[in-house]
């Protein structure tokens, strides 16, 4: 098992470009959104019993500004 099959190191990726600090409120509401994402899909995946592998490392790496498109 890859360290990118867990949720937290899949988070921890995701959120490491933002550089935030992990004791924000802004951190922790991104890491409880993508930790709900990731649980999401990965009950979807074994519901439908078909093993689902996403690579995350060649993924292009984004920096979203919610204020800029309405606190969503």
């Amino acid at each position: 098992m890859s360290k990118l099959d867990r949720p937290r190191e899949i988070i921890e990726y995701c959120l490491k470009p933002l550089d935030l600090p992990t004791a924000t409120e802004e951190y922790k509401e991104a890491y409880r959104r993508l930790e709900h994402v990731i649980k999401t899909f990965q009950l979807a995946a074994l519901r439908a019993k078909i093993p689902t592998a996403v690579d995350f490392s060649n993924m292009k790496t984004i920096t979203i500004n919610e204020r800029a498109h309405g606190d969503d």
